[in-house]
């Protein structure tokens, strides 16, 4: 479904990103791990357009995504859920959702918001708060649904679980396999390594810019260097 091959990224003079390749197959959720500064939020941001590559080139469902604007790959049906979510904080649970889906016709916009709805209940309860005085996990229900209003065939989660309770942080891990398992191809950044490669179907080892290592997430899971880099053993 997804193809990066070759991607160089700069910041600058800063060589963040040096010769990246990975592919993300239909119906997989595929993680991608490493420290911080590894390259793992530049990469997405270049995938979704809102970063350039120097060289090499992406393709999404068969076509070259490499120039293509944020709002054109969301309707090709890319979605991606930033760091920190990002949320417009001075308006209202339901006009967030609205701008989720602001490439879509009024009658899917309207079906969209009634799907969220019946998966976050609780965003249904809050449809007319503003989303800034919602709770963390409110607030990571809320830009999940957003990525969910433009009816995604992938969704690239950003840190989906950072600042949050572990409770919350489960919540949030089972609505992504949740999705996986009604059809949405997932790829995923995220600083808890473990459980990342437990929910993956295959994992990259980003370092310093460079994908060291790849491999089934079980296996990863095992490997004694991944232990003792980012596993905590």
């Amino acid at each position: 479904m997804l193809k990066i091959d070759d991607i160089n990224v700069y910041y600058g003079a800063i060589h963040a990103i040096q010769g990246v390749s990975f592919e993300v197959g239909r119906g997989e959720i595929v993680t991608l791990i490493g420290a911080n500064g590894a390259g793992k939020s530049t990469i997405l941001k270049t995938i979704s357009g809102l970063l350039r590559s120097k060289t090499g080139s992406m393709t999404f469902l068969d076509k070259n995504i490499s120039l293509i604007d944020p709002p054109k790959l969301t309707n090709m049906g890319l979605s991606h859920v930033p760091e920190g979510r990002r949320i417009f904080l001075r308006m209202s649970v339901e006009e967030n959702l609205e701008m989720g889906a602001y490439t879509r016709s009024g009658s899917e916009s309207k079906a969209s918001m009634l799907d969220v709805f019946s998966r976050f209940p609780r965003l249904l309860e809050r449809r007319k708060q503003i989303a800034g005085t919602l709770s963390g996990g409110e607030q990571q229900m809320l830009a999940i649904g957003r990525a969910l209003m433009s009816r995604p065939e992938l969704i690239m989660f950003d840190e989906p679980s950072m600042g949050l309770a572990p409770m919350l942080v489960n919540q949030i891990f089972d609505i992504i396999k949740e999705l996986n398992s009604q059809g949405v191809t997932i790829l995923l950044v995220e600083q808890n390594a473990r459980m990342a490669l437990k929910l993956a179907d295959r994992g990259y080892v980003l370092e310093s810019g460079r994908i060291t290592l790849s491999d089934k997430a079980s296996v990863l899971l095992d490997n004694e260097a991944v232990k003792k880099a980012y596993l905590g053993n």
